[in-house]
């Protein structure tokens, strides 16, 4: 892994309408998921070679230094450009390394991720939920292994990341998946939403966020054409009448899956609203949640 050098980790944040976010970090640049749809690699983002992933130098000073000079103690969102469970994280563990300190300091943590590997730390999660609020999000798009592993090429299969919700839930950790993006005229059937709603009760989620489209950008739509090519010949031409140069995609059947997406969610008590999710892992964890650890 190639290492870059940075002054700072945590940002923090002027709005707190994302999970409730008061800092974003992000150890790592760049991917090894090879999703074909990642908004990442945007060029407003500045992020090179996007599928070689660098580490950040230093991150354990770094990040104690700042987490000691915080008088805030908020909640720490990973994972909103690279995901911190990459194919590095293994032998290098910046991210475990973060939830030790993050831990030491007080703090919270709010993940997303699509990768299994985030189960190796529920341990250390669920010390960080007995003094801070924690949430996990595993992003699913596709509820199917053979097209989940077909647009997201090198990461945990569709019940791979179903699996470790489970795992999550069980543990006692606030767990929930981001279903987004739906990608137009391959993932948005109603059907799909369908399973992904179930098998996610199934596995204990406490929240699904959705959002019914995706976007697309300078580089990101480039990179997207290229794959829609190879994958799904003839769909670009599609995509170019329905949406033009349009940053925000929205799937053609947004209003049917709303409908869909909120009827099967209420049907089972999930909560889908992001001012709820955010009170529901922030302030009502309660004595009786604090006491099973």
């Amino acid at each position: 892994m190639e290492w870059v050098h940075t002054k700072g980790l945590l940002i923090k944040n002027k709005h707190y309408d994302w999970f409730g976010h008061d800092y974003t970090m992000n150890l790592y640049r760049g991917c090894h998921h090879g999703c074909i749809y990642c908004d990442s690699r945007s060029s407003c983002y500045g992020i090179e070679h996007f599928d070689i992933v660098r580490g950040k130098a230093n991150t354990e000073d770094i990040l104690r230094r700042e987490l000691a000079s915080k008088r805030h103690k908020g909640v720490i969102g990973m994972g909103s450009m690279s995901d911190p469970y990459n194919h590095d994280e293994p032998d290098h563990q910046l991210t475990r390394n973060a939830l030790k300190l993050i831990h030491q300091y007080g703090f919270g943590v709010s993940v997303a991720t699509k990768s299994k590997l985030v189960t190796r730390d529920i341990e250390r999660l669920a010390h960080i939920q007995t003094q801070a609020p924690v949430n996990v999000s595993l992003s699913i798009t596709a509820a199917d292994d053979t097209l989940s592993q077909r647009i997201e090429r090198r990461v945990s299969p569709a019940s791979a990341r179903f699996q470790a919700l489970k795992e999550l839930s069980e543990a006692g950790i606030y767990a929930g998946v981001l279903l987004m993006p739906i990608l137009p005229f391959i993932t948005d059937h109603a059907s799909n939403i369908r399973e992904i709603i179930s098998r996610s009760y199934e596995a204990g989620a406490k929240y699904i966020y959705p959002s019914f489209g995706m976007t697309l950008r300078e580089n990101q739509r480039e990179h997207y054409f290229r794959w829609l090519d190879k994958l799904y010949p003839g769909l670009k031409a599609q995509y170019i009448r329905t949406y033009g140069i349009r940053y925000g995609c929205m799937s053609t059947r947004q209003q049917q899956l709303e409908w869909v997406f909120q009827e099967e969610c209420e049907k089972r008590g999930i909560t889908y609203r992001m001012p709820e999710i955010i009170a529901a892992y922030k302030w009502e964890r309660g004595p009786e949640q604090l006491e099973l650890f």
